[in-house]
């Protein structure tokens, strides 16, 4: 057990520039390996001769119901990342043991119970998302067999966060490169040279992750390490449960969001600008992503060194991880407009040769990300409230950009600007969310400069309890 005891206390005595690399550069490399899932999906999707533009298309419509799908992932697993990274901060290791637990047994209900209730009804789902006739064919083609590998896509994604949590992030991230590489050499085979067309995109996903699936169930039956399967393994601790799905409430709504953005996105974009808006959005979307899944890659080494500082009651160096996070994904969302603005063209022909789709997502996107380069101090800000469980701000600030602004600026904008309008109302969004951001971060900060290392955090509105 000697693991046990060298569990990561370096979170509360290393320099916060070491850990932040420790921990974020194996969370940079694994996330933006993650976005490749989708760029070579949809780079070989899009390259499928004679129906690229409609499959480019089809798979867009397919991202709200795999938005959903990602949500009710984070709704367990985020929740249990940060209660792991605080308890490790208390020493409590044998609730750690029970979140594992919790985690197995609420991803296997969630995921098949979300198959359950939407396969039967997939065409109209698609329907109502803004599938075509062209493009309802490929849209239900790709998300059936994604549904029905949803169980394993869950728990694959919840048990490799907390690989991280616990202290390998290196794990997590080969586990992530082994999943994209994979998938790389797969794709070809299933799409073209066994003729499988979108569903063999599809099934090679699946099974990648169930090979990661198996490693990391093996890895947690180890039990020298901090936090392993224990008997019963299937079993609930509603306490832990609660608290994990309340702190893990704010990401899960920011993922409904996106959903429901989403599917308003895609009713607007087929109604100004047809099935080519539509696949020029799901183009843009998958460039965006690339650079949001490295800030995504920051929060993550920003998540364990904050919870547990704030669960060990040092707040100054809560502070400075943000500081320094925040700094970083900056000039990431920077780069993000620079791509955008000046090399578009480039960006977008990995995607497809069509030169009609070319034009409309080349438009699109320099619209659309005309005020990126700010989002990244939105983004970190939500993550770290969410990192120190306080659930109400980091719900509030993940989904002011979306519903608060976004979705009455994707109906209001198009009525004068018509297609442009939908593009125009991500920077105004943007703008709005990030001076919201801003202040709650200056309100949290004005409290830590109050308190002494040590000192109780209840009056912050914390919601783990110490």
């Amino acid at each position: 057990m000697a693991d046990v005891v060298a569990a990561p206390t370096e979170l509360g005595e290393k320099k916060i520039g070491t850990l932040l690399k420790m921990y974020a550069v194996p969370g940079i490399i694994a996330q933006t390996a993650a976005s490749l899932y989708n760029i070579i999906d949809s780079a070989y999707i899009g390259h499928i001769p004679g129906v690229g533009a409609d499959a480019i298309s089809g798979l867009a419509i397919t991202f709200p119901l795999m938005n959903l799908s990602a949500a009710l992932g984070t709704l367990v697993g985020v929740g249990a990342m940060t209660l792991v990274s605080v308890l490790l901060g208390q020493r409590n290791y044998e609730q750690t043991r029970k979140v594992l637990s919790n985690v197995l047994t609420l991803n296997i209900i969630i995921g098949l119970a979300f198959t359950a209730l939407t396969l039967p009804f997939l065409d109209g789902i698609l329907r109502f998302f803004g599938a075509s006739d062209a493009t309802l064919p490929f849209a239900r083609d790709y998300l059936t067999i994604i549904l029905l590998g949803n169980v394993f896509t869950h728990l694959y994604f919840g048990f490799n966060g907390l690989v991280r949590t616990a202290g390998h992030p290196k794990t997590a991230m080969g586990l992530t490169l082994f999943t994209v590489i994979s998938n790389a050499i797969l794709d070809p085979i299933f799409i073209f040279a066994l003729g499988m067309g979108i569903r063999g995109a599809a099934l090679a996903t699946v099974i990648c992750q169930i090979m990661a699936l198996v490693y990391v169930l093996r890895f947690f039956s180890d039990r020298n390490k901090v936090i392993h399967f224990s008997r019963p393994i299937f079993r609930i601790d509603w306490k832990i449960a609660r608290q994990s799905l309340v702190i893990g409430l704010g990401p899960f709504l920011m993922n409904s969001a996106a959903c429901l953005v989403a599917i308003f996105i895609n009713q607007q974009l087929g109604k100004y600008g047809g099935d080519l808006a539509i696949g020029a959005y799901g183009i843009i979307n998958r460039v965006t992503m690339v650079f949001f899944m490295i800030c995504m890659g920051f929060n993550q080494g920003l998540q364990p060194i904050a919870g547990y500082n704030f669960g060990a009651k040092q707040y100054h160096r809560v502070k400075e991880v943000f500081i320094l996070t925040a700094k970083w994904e900056l000039l990431v969302t920077t780069l993000c407009f620079l791509v955008s603005e000046l090399l578009p063209t480039q960006a977008v022909k990995i995607f497809t040769s069509d030169p009609e789709l070319i034009r409309v997502a080349v438009r699109g996107m320099r619209q659309l990300n005309a005020a990126v380069a700010l989002v990244g101090f939105g983004v970190v800000t939500a993550n770290l409230f969410q990192s120190l469980g306080m659930v109400k701000i980091s719900i509030f600030l993940s989904l002011s950009r979306q519903i608060l602004f976004l979705i009455p600026l994707i109906y209001l904008l198009p009525l004068w600007l018509r297609e442009e309008g939908v593009w125009l109302s991500f920077p105004i969004s943007d703008i709005l969310s990030v001076i919201f951001a801003a202040i709650f971060a200056v309100r949290l900060f004005r409290k830590f400069d109050r308190l002494k290392d040590g000192d109780s955090a209840a009056s912050l509105g914390g919601n783990i309890k110490e």
